[in-house]
C-alpha cells in the first residue's frame, strides 16, 4: 500500500511529466528550472508528508520547503506544498473531504508564522506587498484568516477558505471526465489543466502580468476545448498556439497555480482510490 508521501510524490511526478501548455514537462524546461528539479522536489516531499498526520500544518509546510531546498536551487513547489500539507494531515483512515474542515478550522497563528518563514525561504516570484499581514512582517492572525485576506487574488489561498472546493468539485470531475473521454493518463491531466485554467484566471499569471493577461489565458484555454482537443486537428492546433503564447517572453505567463491545483486533484484522486496504483490507465495513446 503506498504511503501518503508516495502518493503525493506520484501526483507531483504525473503532473510535471504531462505536456501541459505553458509549464515545464518532459520535453520542455525553463531557463532557470527544469523537469529534473521538479522530480527531485517530489522525492523531497515523501518523508515530510508521511509524517504530516497529527502535526501542525505550518510545520509540515516549513519542513517541506526546507527539504525541497536541499535538492532544488529555486522554488519549484511552494504552491503544491501549501495545497498538499493540509490534505496529508488527514489520517489515512479518514475520508479526505470530511476530514479536511477540522484541519483547516484548527489552523493557528503558529501555523501562520511557520508558513511565512517557508514563503520567505522559497522566495516565490511576483508576490509584491500587501497592506495587511504582508509576508515580510510577523503574522498575528491564524493561517486560515490570513488566507481569507488573500483569497480574492490567489486560488491557493482560496482553497483554505472554501475547503478545497475547486479541487473536489472541479479538478476531480475534470480528471474523471478526461479519463473517461480520452482514455489515457497524460491527456486526462492536460484536460484537467485546460478545464481549470478555462474556469479561473491563473493567480501566478495575474501576479506577474496582470489580470487581463490571466483572463486571456483562460479564454484561450476554453477555445482549445471548444475546438475539439484532442480529437480534432483544430483543437490540437489551438493547444500548440496556446502553449506558444504562454511560453513567449521568457515563459512569463506560466500558469503555475493551475498546475498546483492539478497536482492537488491528482493527489485527492489517488488518496480516495479514484485512481489506482499501479495505474490501470496507459500513460499515452
Amino acid at each position: 500500500m503506498p504511503s501518503i508521501g508516495q502518493l503525493a510524490a506520484l501526483a507531483c511526478i504525473w503532473e510535471v511529466t504531462a505536456r501541459k501548455p505553458g509549464n515545464v514537462h518532459r520535453y520542455q524546461d525553463f531557463n532557470d528550472v527544469g523537469l529534473v528539479d521538479f522530480l527531485a522536489s517530489a522525492i523531497a516531499l515523501i518523508p515530510v508528508l508521511d509524517r504530516a498526520a497529527g502535526r501542525p500544518v505550518g510545520e509540515t509546510v516549513l519542513d517541506a520547503v526546507q527539504a525541497t531546498r536541499t535538492l532544488a536551487a529555486s522554488n519549484t513547489n511552494l504552491g503544491v506544498i501549501l495545497l498538499l500539507s493540509p490534505l496529508a494531515a488527514i489520517p489515512a483512515h479518514e475520508n479526505l473531504r470530511s476530514g479536511l474542515e477540522p484541519i483547516l478550522a484548527g489552523l493557528t497563528a503558529d501555523d501562520s508564522r511557520s508558513v511565512y518563514q517557508a514563503i520567505r525561504l522559497a522566495q516565490p516570484g511576483g508576490l509584491g506587498r500587501v497592506p495587511e499581514q504582508d509576508v515580510s512582517t510577523e503574522p498575528t492572525l491564524p493561517l486560515r484568516d490570513i488566507m481569507a485576506l488573500a483569497a480574492g487574488r490567489d486560488m491557493i489561498a482560496l482553497q483554505y477558505v472554501n475547503s478545497f472546493q475547486e479541487v473536489f468539485e472541479e479538478g476531480l470531475p475534470a480528471l474523471r471526465q478526461g479519463l473517461d473521454k480520452i482514455g489515457c493518463l497524460e491527456d486526462a491531466i492536460i484536460w484537467t489543466h485546460l478545464t481549470l485554467l478555462g474556469m479561473h484566471p491563473d493567480s501566478l499569471i495575474a501576479r506577474k502580468c496582470g489580470l487581463a493577461e490571466a483572463e486571456e489565458a483562460s479564454r484561450l484555454a476554453r477555445e482549445v476545448i471548444a475546438a475539439g482537443w484532442p480529437e480534432r486537428s483544430e483543437g490540437r492546433q489551438a493547444l500548440i498556439e496556446l502553449d506558444a503564447w504562454l511560453r513567449a517572453e521568457g515563459h512569463v505567463r506560466n500558469p503555475g497555480t493551475t498546475a498546483d491545483l492539478v497536482t492537488a486533484s491528482l493527489f485527492a484522486a489517488l488518496r480516495q482510490g479514484i485512481m489506482k496504483v499501479p495505474s490501470t490507465w496507459p500513460w499515452s495513446l
